[in-house]
């Protein structure tokens, strides 16, 4: 494989942000209006095919990009393990409603489920009558969730906890403002002493009268007794495709196509020291079972709902290939001497049978039991992230490589190493960072929270992969998610809180490479004075959801002062194919990135001031004239009036087919 080529790519992105850092490029020396021309050979045979996998995702948790965010479990450390095994512990972020003269909490080792025995328990030392009365609305706790639930009117909202006690039990279960003011729904629940003398598992419905952004979780009583509680969740009844998933966000994921989601990290893969490390299998089975995990580098817990089985059903959603990051024995600070890794080994080769086993496999029987009797499509896993220079780092690896080679032939490993430059010393089927561009971003002062100014050098950056996409097979911006409320990384591609949420102007770059992987990449010849200031391809691919055949040319200009270009396509056939500018079939388009100044950034309060413009082209032809605007990024999607004309072998086709 030619590897040469591929740090060329990595140097425009440097070189592209060199040159724009004071909002100067070279274009400041050329006359306003210049002129360029970009000859692009759309011949048959002439230009060559992209990989299927080439524009991606990669999720990690970092910023809480699933717990809090991506994850819709609006309860924040719903088992009540954050505080550790240890008891009396920290419930944080669950609150006290009422004083100690009318209620005591604590936390005990009483729960019903083995591998998170912490819960909850609380004495009520008042009553609805007598002597010691209750405040009115009752004592008990309250759960802000993540810097406060999202409650919307009308919707309705599924709660489930676990409760038990030593006497009869009239709780309240409601979602308030964040001061308990506002009543959003509400409901009780009424059990008898021998109900609720074991735990027993508790299901209300709630629907919401009222919206509130910032709201909590109630579970008071005015009942004298002592309640224990655990494993409280509250989950919005409409989830992408039923699966958990939070609504908008997945589809700001859906919109990119991508084709492969890495996952779930990233560091959070690897941990501080390995204790913290993510590890599928307790990440996996009844959610109430799952003990969930501190992470110990961007320094959060999670209740790991959204665990491997999740990770691997997010990925069958969007159409994507899964690639799991799992961890060889090593961290940041410890690692596993190769002479002891078999059980890791191991533990990675019962992973890939829960995703590809089938229902009588030991490890498939257990993905069926969660409901997904079908095996998912895992084609590549990732053997560490990381970690190559670390000591032990090439004999973990070749312990994995060969024990997954020899149960599992077909599926393809990825390397932590760069083999770039140098012969590696192992062997691979990629390799990160430059065979599998797995974590790009520009970062820095000028790239702010996500600015035009890191936006643009990305899309330089991502034109010249898409150019050299002979060699790079893979490619993901990272972060991909962070919430507003707990930035560990800028900037990100996403941006939320608990009811709202925008795209960078990062993002809305990755939104013009949709069409790119399994598309042709066509020969395309810039001309002009100024090299460094424009940057372009040209692709044919056909959109899966009409099927219709589109050119699609991409320009960067990286100057300030506006440019003509003249487009010049050669090798259509005359006789059955012209560009069409009709409004028939939405005709060829013409879509812009930019903004009044290079540092703008989206917000919550203006979340397109830079985004997408797409207009009708109605000058469509194959010589044609067009104005590109000063910092922009701007794409021409050339209808092609009859369908017939497939350019080469590899034209786009739906993911199901890869």
């Amino acid at each position: 494989m030619g590897y040469g080529r591929v740090p060329c790519a990595v140097l425009f992105l440097c070189l592209f942000i060199s040159f724009c850092l004071s909002y100067q490029c070279l274009a400041d020396e050329v006359e306003a209006n210049q002129t360029a021309q970009l000859l692009i050979d759309a011949s048959k045979g002439s230009g060559h095919p992209i990989p299927q996998t080439l524009f991606g995702i990669f999720f990690e948790e970092i910023n809480h990009a699933g717990a809090g965010g991506l994850w819709a479990e609006l309860v924040s450390n719903r088992g009540f393990e954050a505080g550790g095994s240890n008891t009396p512990s920290n419930i944080d972020p669950w609150s006290i409603i009422g004083d100690e003269s009318f209620l005591i909490v604590s936390t005990d080792r009483s729960s019903c489920f083995e591998r998170n025995k912490v819960a909850l328990r609380m004495e009520v030392l008042c009553n609805s009558e007598g002597t010691d009365i209750c405040p009115s609305g009752g004592v008990g706790i309250y759960n802000p969730g993540f810097w406060g639930m999202n409650i919307e009117q009308g919707k309705s909202y599924k709660v489930v906890f676990y409760v038990r006690s030593t006497g009869a039990i009239n709780i309240s279960v409601s979602f308030t403002s964040s001061n308990g003011l506002q009543t959003l729904a509400s409901t009780n629940i009424i059990a008898s002493a021998s109900d609720v003398s074991n735990w027993k598992k508790m299901e209300v419905l709630l629907e919401a009268k009222a919206t509130n952004h910032n709201s909590r979780l109630q579970l008071t009583t005015t009942k004298k007794g002592v309640v224990w509680f655990d494993q409280v969740s509250a989950m919005p009844l409409e989830t992408y495709k039923g699966h958990g998933f939070r609504n908008e966000l997945v589809e700001m994921l859906a919109d990119i196509k991508p084709r492969f989601i890495r996952f779930p990290g990233g560091c959070f893969v690897e941990g501080e020291w390995l204790r913290n490390a993510f590890r599928w299998k307790e990440s996996i089975g009844p959610w109430e079972e799952r003990p969930g995990h501190f992470g110990d580098v961007w320094m959060y817990w999670t209740d790991d709902g959204l665990g491997y089985f999740e990770f691997l059903q997010l990925a069958e959603d969007l159409g994507a290939l899964p690639i799991w990051v799992f961890n060889n024995g090593i961290s940041h600070n410890d690692q596993v001497d190769t002479s002891s890794i078999l059980p890791f080994v191991h533990e990675a080769l019962d992973g890939i049978e829960f995703a590809r086993g089938d229902s009588s496999s030991t490890w498939g029987a257990v993905r069926t039991a969660m409901g997904h009797p079908e095996p998912f499509d895992l084609r590549y896993v990732a053997i560490g992230n990381e970690d190559c220079w670390k000591k032990n780092y090439r004999g973990n690896y070749l312990k994995f490589y060969d024990a997954i080679r020899h149960a599992y032939p077909d599926i393809k490993m990825i390397s932590n190493c760069d083999g770039s430059s140098h012969q590696l010393d192992h062997p691979t089927d990629f390799y990160d960072f430059h065979a599998f561009v797995s974590e790009y971003a520009v970062t820095g002062k000028d790239a702010g929270t996500g600015s035009l100014l890191a936006a643009l050098a990305e899309a330089g950056f991502l034109i010249g992969l898409e150019k050299n996409s002979d060699v790079v097979q893979m490619v993901s911006y990272a972060p991909l998610f962070v919430n507003s409320n707990d930035r560990r990384w800028n900037p990100d591609a996403i941006v939320f809180n608990s009811s709202q949420v925008y795209g960078t102007p990062s993002y809305w770059v990755q939104r013009f490479f949709t069409g790119s992987s399994g598309a042709t990449l066509l020969n395309a010849t810039l001309q002009t004075n100024s090299s460094m200031s424009l940057v372009a391809s040209a692709i044919t691919w056909q959109n899966s959801e009409d099927e219709q055949t589109n050119i699609r040319i991409k320009v960067v200009n990286f100057g300030n002062d506006s440019v003509k270009l003249k487009i010049s396509v050669s090798g259509l056939n005359p006789n059955s194919v012209k560009l069409s500018g009709s409004v028939k079939l939405s005709g060829s388009t013409k879509t812009i990135l930019t903004s009044t100044n290079l540092m703008d950034e989206n917000s919550f309060e203006e979340p397109k001031k830079v985004a997408l413009i797409q207009t009708q082209l109605e000058n469509a032809d194959k010589e044609m004239t067009v104005l590109l605007l000063p910092y922009s990024f701007t794409s021409f999607d050339l209808l092609e009036e009859s369908a017939s004309l497939r350019i080469g072998e590899a034209d786009s086709s739906s993911i199901s087919s890869i």
